[in-house]
């Protein structure tokens, strides 16, 4: 059975969709607001993390943690959120009688959260050891420094959660009125999957949501051109492993190359048969961890690869990873290496969708993001009409050596920086 969307505006600009799933027992509920860390300011940094935690922290209906989490889990549901740099969702998966609970929970946490004194401040000293916590984990500290390389003095380029200093200027007044300002019906869409009525959900929905009080539409910063580099970031720290991680450009959201891009991550680095599992790890013993992956953003993109590897060795994995990026560049893809990443890509697709919070996601997280909404079965036409051609021409626009940045964690001197940049700028990349 094809899995289609209906959608329904309220008045005051709320979307809420449903997707009927009439074999399924559970429901997935999602509210996606397009709301995160690229509208923030820099005395604002951390802001839309620090009230999605708040959300949880209790409402005039509920008004303790555990009286919300009871609601969810005393009735089997899960439930969490989670924020981005564009967006902040709250979801729960539950028993379909339970729809009407999992709408009002999460109205509610949304839209009468207390944002008491006392809470904000024990959360804020949650939110302090989180960010401390990011300072020990090799894995999160070489995202961090890779991204304020790719996307510098740009809100892009910010830990979501913010600064130790953001943090601790932001009070309980300054909490509210971020959300008074950013979080409104007409940046809400609220995404429903399982065994539904496409109405009921609309009446729920308005009866819970329909007198919430529009707000200007939030606006961002536009991101900088990602064209100066090769940059490399070196934080040195001892560890057992040296992490490295690498940006070349990406595509936008709705960039119309992004199935061609994402058939290369792909061949590139999803699963144990892409190449750089195959070359890094499996021939060439580097790596246990080993990856690569295409983000998306409205008005940019990157193509990223991570690698964990002993500190000796760290550049030869650095070059193995550049060599098999040339090949991409240089190299014709052949019909079974491209029918293989195909398959790969609509088999993850259609698994996925057996599952109705995944279902309520993927149009709930369109619906919000703006642009074109495709089904499952239009993203599969759209990538099989990708040729050869098509890979090798996104590869030489995109994979190119000064466009490159890397960010390397591990026990090395500030006087290695040099070597690192050096294999970007002379390496297999820089070949014509």
């Amino acid at each position: 059975m094809k899995l289609t969307h209906r959608k329904t505006t309220l008045d005051n600009g709320l979307r809420v969709l449903t997707c009927a799933m009439p074999h399924t027992y559970s429901v997935g509920v999602g509210f996606y607001v397009t709301i995160g860390s690229r509208y923030e300011q820099p005395a604002t940094a951390g802001a839309a993390h620090f009230i999605e935690h708040m959300f949880f922290k209790g409402t005039e209906k509920r008004p303790a943690p555990e009286a919300i989490a009871r609601e969810i889990e005393g009735h089997g549901g899960l439930f969490n959120a989670s924020t981005g740099q564009e967006m902040t969702v709250l979801w729960t998966k539950m028993q379909q009688a339970h729809l009407p609970l999992a709408l009002d929970v999460l109205s509610d946490m949304l839209r009468h959260s207390l944002l008491a004194a006392g809470e904000v401040e024990k959360e804020r000293r949650v939110i302090l050891e989180e960010i401390s916590s990011s300072q020990d984990i090799p894995e999160e500290l070489v995202s961090l420094a890779l991204h304020e390389l790719t996307w510098p003095d740009h809100p892009l380029g910010w830990d979501v959660a913010g600064t130790p200093d953001s943090v601790n200027g932001l009070g309980r007044d300054g909490l509210a009125s971020f959300l008074l300002q950013h979080y409104g019906p007409a940046n809400t869409v609220v995404s429903v999957a399982g065994d539904v009525q496409h109405q009921q959900v609309v009446d729920m929905a308005a009866a819970l949501l329909g007198d919430w009080q529009a707000v200007p539409a939030p606006d961002y910063i536009a991101a900088p051109v990602n064209g100066v580099g090769p940059r490399v970031a070196l934080v040195s720290k001892k560890v057992e492993q040296s992490h490295l991680a690498l940006h070349l450009p990406g595509l936008p959201r709705d960039h119309e190359e992004r199935f061609v891009l994402g058939l290369l991550n792909v061949i590139l680095g999803e699963g144990m048969s892409s190449r750089l599992f195959l070359e890094i790890r499996e021939r060439l013993g580097l790596a246990y961890s080993v990856d690569s992956y295409v983000s998306t953003l409205a008005d940019t993109g990157v193509t990223g690869v991570y690698a964990a590897v002993a500190p000796d060795r760290v550049l030869e994995a650095l070059a193995a990873i550049l060599g098999q990026l040339q090949r991409l560049r240089d190299e014709p893809i052949d019909e079974q290496a491209l029918r293989s990443a195909k398959e790969f890509v609509k088999g993850r697709l259609l698994l996925g969708m057996e599952d109705t919070m995944a279902v309520a996601g993927w149009f709930g997280r369109q619906e919000a993001a703006g642009g074109e909404q495709l089904t499952v079965e239009q993203i599969v036409e759209r990538m099989e009409q990708v040729s050869a051609d098509d890979l090798l021409r996104v590869a030489n626009q995109l994979f190119q050596a000064g466009r490159s940045h890397l960010a390397v964690v591990g026990p090395h001197k500030r006087k290695e920086e040099a070597r690192f940049k050096a294999l970007l700028v002379d390496g297999p990349l820089a070949a014509s």
